[in-house]
């Protein structure tokens, strides 16, 4: 699936805030999200992010 800047996606596991809804802000060899509903930053390598998103919104 294509990933582009700005996506939001969901995520298996749900973030301690209770969302499981990202935003992308980069893409690369690693995948910078950020929680859609606290703002919490989080970079993971690629392999480790395609397997965590479920589907794009």
């Amino acid at each position: 699936m294509e990933y582009n800047i700005g996506d939001k996606v969901k995520t298996k596991k749900s973030h301690p805030c209770g969302s499981n809804i990202w935003e992308i802000t980069r893409i690369g060899v690693d995948f910078k999200l950020k929680c859609d509903k606290c703002g919490h930053i989080v970079m993971m390598p690629r392999e480790k992010a395609l397997k965590a998103i479920v589907k794009k919104l």
